[in-house]
């Protein structure tokens, strides 16, 4: 395939930490102070960065800098992209000691919360030359990250398609209403019933309340959130408070609620879901990542 007329882009991870490190700062000046470089030193290599890439990246004044349209573009990548350099400077560093491989894993909120903590705990007890960098990622997010060899495991409700993937059954996942004690409803609920009362919920980005915003739209509503909250206990202990109801998983109902709230079952068919293991096929992933992919696969993980 011909490249002609594409530009070739040669741009040091120091000229996008010191790009970065302006924009943030709003100042050459103060910039380049906090990468320890000079004045001097930081204009020649913005307006270097510039040629680079064919653009000016900064709109100069006796105020400051501010981003042009270009700049805001490069901004977006270049913090993903200068993350991606310190954490492949972390995982190389773990191998100059002597650290094996680092399996990447990301999953859903109940796997997250609920059931791989204490699994992990005895398969990084029994293969200490290996670590793992776990994620919580919405089922949708999971998958995309697979196919895109972001990610070397994941764990997804079984409502998205894993066509290619290599799956395996992991475990049942239920989710259910807990509400304060003396709520007028009771019993068995449908979501929808639920979406004209006030939530109490996980953040935004988290995968259960991606994927209860999703059912919402489904329903052509939205869920009224009173506050959200960083994690599944203070969820319950909101609920109990009487602050609103909450939709969770099972099994932290049960863990967390201890008869201090009421839980109800949800009817709708897709509250109770299969979590799957995935992975690409076994040629595309190295020995610690299917390590741990039998042993998550395994009964003496359950």
């Amino acid at each position: 395939m011909s490249t002609r007329g594409r530009p070739s882009y040669t741009i040091s991870p120091f000229d996008l930490r010191l790009f970065l490190a302006v924009a943030e700062a709003g100042s050459i000046t103060a910039g380049a102070h906090q990468i320890h470089l000079s004045l001097a030193a930081a204009s020649t290599r913005l307006q270097k960065l510039e040629h680079t890439i064919g653009t000016t990246v900064f709109v100069r004044s006796k105020q400051g800098v501010s981003l042009t349209d270009a700049g805001r573009t490069l901004f977006r990548h270049a913090g993903r992209l200068q993350q991606d350099m310190e954490s492949l400077h972390a995982e190389m560093a773990a191998h100059a000691q002597g650290v094996r491989s680092t399996v990447r894993v990301l999953c859903n909120t109940a796997a997250m919360t609920e059931y791989l903590p204490r699994v992990l705990g005895q398969f990084l007890n029994q293969y200490r030359d290996i670590d793992i960098d776990l994620r919580e990622l919405d089922s949708h997010d999971v998958l995309l990250a697979i196919r895109q060899e972001q990610a070397d495991i994941g764990i997804v409700a079984d409502y998205v398609g894993t066509e290619e993937l290599r799956t395996q059954p992991f475990r049942t996942d239920r989710l259910v209403v807990i509400m304060p004690i003396g709520s007028e409803l009771n019993g068995a609920l449908s979501f929808v019933d639920l979406l004209e009362l006030a939530f109490v919920g996980l953040p935004a980005e988290s995968g259960l309340s991606r994927f209860l915003q999703q059912r919402a739209l489904h329903h052509g509503c939205g869920i009224h959130h009173r506050i959200r909250v960083g994690s599944l206990e203070d969820v319950v202990n909101l609920v109990i408070e009487g602050v609103g109801v909450a939709v969770i998983p099972e099994a932290a109902a049960i863990r967390l609620v201890k008869d201090r709230a009421i839980i109800c079952p949800l009817v709708d068919p897709w509250a109770t879901r299969q979590l799957l293991l995935c992975k690409a096929s076994d040629a595309s992933v190295g020995l610690a990542s299917s390590r741990l992919f039998d042993f998550l696969s395994s009964d003496n993980s359950i």
